[in-house]
């Protein structure tokens, strides 16, 4: 699991998303309800969250912010690995892509999600929202994306 945590801006959902599959403590800006800048500067000091944002003065106004300048979820990703954040999926997914919740590996005798594909295996699922997931063509893609970063002409969902 990687230490760090972060703090995404409403403008940086889908990031939220890859970030919280490759095992980052992320909480997103209107998961929370908050919008406004200066709610967020406050949030990402009183959590001990580094900001990731968009929005320039924000970045400037806020210590430890990451500045992103690029919109494409693949790019915004090379630019985390340009600032030292190490971008990978990990064998197995640690975090909730929904909620950002803790996920435990779904036990044999556990019933398994009626739209879960029958040989799929293993199967996860969220602590907090029971979201279950498992790799199919969405992690594939994901992969795809993440094992891209840095090279050019790369693909986004």
């Amino acid at each position: 699991m990687n230490d760090e945590q972060f703090l995404l801006d409403v403008m940086l959902g889908k990031l939220a998303t890859y970030l919280r599959l490759c095992g980052y403590d992320t909480v997103y800006a209107l998961d929370e309800g908050m919008e406004a800048d200066d709610a967020l500067k406050q949030y990402a000091e009183s959590e001990q969250r580094r900001l990731v944002t968009r929005d320039r003065e924000l970045a400037t106004r806020t210590d430890g912010a990451l500045l992103l300048e690029t919109r494409d979820v693949a790019d915004q990703l090379a630019e985390l690995v340009a600032h030292g954040i190490p971008i990978e999926l990990p064998e197995e997914p640690q975090r909730c892509s929904v909620c950002n919740g803790l996920v435990r590996t779904l036990g044999d005798e556990e019933q398994r999600p009626d739209h879960a594909p029958d040989d799929i295996d293993p199967i996860w699922q969220c602590r907090a929202c029971e979201q279950h997931f498992w790799k199919g063509s969405h992690w594939e893609r994901m992969g795809n994306i993440v094992g891209g970063v840095g090279e050019p002409n790369h693909n986004s969902l």
